[in-house]
């Protein structure tokens, strides 16, 4: 029976030449025998049908014969002898030094799979000097510097741009010239066979890096790069009320690119230490507190520590439940954005009193009478 390769591709009959080769791609990364799940008889298949729909004179002729036209045994598909493939449209894979049977020697699929690809007519993937790298270092911060906000100066051992030559890479003066191993073109096509066949493919040029010229003359200190490594000093502001692990992004104070290319950016993660008094929960602070039963009793006031350095002195209500936090409102952390400050909550811990003597047993026996 004749093989709809159109079906076989899950593509309309008038597919674009992308269209079929993105369906390809897809299905041959699914089906490929050396990946978990694999199917060696479908990508023969797939494969099959990519060979006939992705040349036009083969597809030309599908599209009017179909894969059991009147060719067929005579140099039509199914018995065909085209492109490495013998007999029924099934490929002979001899001559490609590739066994079906045994796929260990095939490397590493993604590089396969990304060379063929580019032969395949896909655009190659140039690159010019590259952008430099981000980074991200951590700040340890105390609750008090939360609280105010806090301005820091971080230095960083990383990539700067060199200040001899201002980043072009070149001595001052010197002009720059056409590479010698690309021709100027920043990429250089070499041939090389897979198991699919002979392709050609394209590759950045490992001299220029894509930049297509040098410098006649490099600078003495980076040595064309463009940058030097150095120490450098960035002031990074903090503001009041910032979470403990959150990211300030500081765009261009990463590392500095190749031949004048962008710096990449910095990422400073805040860490804020524990405290010894006060535990963060959101925009709230919790402080535990010791309480006499008797100035309980005696209704006196407490005396309480503030994140802000200060005291303050509370009463407690009448009837409260001290199982439960008491509610300080406006004493807690600054909002990010507002000008709102979150609740001090007290955690009270009653202290019991001493043994008392035979005049004070008297007198809280009186006291408990009256309560």
């Amino acid at each position: 029976m004749p093989k709809d390769y159109y079906t076989i591709l899950g593509v309309a009959k008038n597919a674009s030449e992308e269209e079929i080769k993105k369906a390809y791609r897809k299905l041959a990364h699914e089906h490929h025998p050396d990946k978990p799940g694999g199917n060696e008889a479908k990508f023969k298949e797939i494969n099959e049908a990519y060979q006939v729909l992705s040349d036009k004179m083969k597809r030309a002729q599908y599209d009017r014969f179909g894969s059991a036209g009147p060719a067929a045994g005579a140099g039509g598909f199914n018995g065909a002898q085209w492109g490495g493939f013998q007999g029924g449209g099934q490929p002979n894979w001899e001559g490609f030094g590739f066994d079906p049977q045994n796929f260990s020697g095939a490397g590493d699929l993604n590089d396969i799979f990304e060379s063929i690809f580019e032969g395949f007519g896909g655009q190659p993937r140039r690159k010019t000097y590259e952008r430099g790298s981000d980074l991200e270092v951590q700040e340890p911060i105390t609750l008090e510097e939360v609280f105010r906000g806090a301005a820091k100066t971080l230095k960083i051992r990383t990539f700067v741009r060199c200040e001899e030559c201002k980043g072009k890479g070149a001595e001052a003066g010197s002009s720059f010239e056409k590479c010698s191993v690309c021709d100027g073109r920043g990429e250089i096509r070499e041939q090389r066979r897979s198991f699919f066949g002979a392709f050609s493919q394209v590759k950045t040029c490992a001299k220029c890096h894509g930049a297509g010229e040098l410098p006649k003359h490099p600078c003495n200190v980076c040595k064309g790069s463009g940058r030097v490594e150095s120490t450098r000093e960035i002031k990074v502001t903090i503001l009041p009320g910032v979470e403990d692990n959150q990211l300030i992004k500081m765009n261009g104070m990463g590392e500095a690119g190749e031949r004048g290319t962008a710096a990449g950016d910095l990422y400073v993660r805040i860490r804020v230490r524990p405290h010894q008094v006060f535990e963060r929960h959101g925009a709230d602070l919790v402080v535990a507190r010791e309480l006499h039963a008797l100035d309980l009793l005696l209704g006196k006031k407490v005396e309480i520590s503030t994140i802000a350095g200060g005291k303050i002195q509370i009463e407690i209500p009448a009837g409260f439940n001290l199982r439960e936090l008491l509610r300080i409102p406006g004493e807690g952390m600054p909002q990010i954005g507002t000008h709102r400050r979150g609740d001090l909550l007290v955690n009270f811990m009653i202290k019991a009193p001493k043994k008392p003597g035979a005049k004070a047993k008297k007198i809280l026996e009186e006291l408990e009478k009256e309560i």
